[in-house]
């Protein structure tokens, strides 16, 4: 009685087991159920670039006053006075 019991107890974890490991290839359409028909990578028609406009564009950007100061938020702005330490 206890060896059936130990039998089966082994059969239903190597059952589980193996049923885990083919899980993932079955929620990724890896199966031999039916095959597929993809006929390749769809083709994407890419937008036509106008050089004219995209200079067009690039000369209304306005010119900056300032240089920009990517750091100019983390730490404060310094003065001439308070660069110099004296000793």
């Amino acid at each position: 009685m206890v060896g059936r019991r130990k039998a089966i107890r082994t059969l239903a974890t190597t059952a589980t087991i193996v049923l885990s490991f083919s899980l993932p290839a079955h929620s990724q359409g890896f199966t031999n159920r039916k095959p597929s028909n993809h006929g390749g990578p769809l083709e994407v028609k890419k937008p036509v670039v106008d050089e004219k406009a995209y200079k067009a564009a690039l000369d209304r950007i306005p010119v900056p006053d300032k240089k920009y100061d990517p750091w100019g938020i983390a730490r404060p702005a310094e003065s001439g006075a308070s660069a110099k330490k004296s000793n």
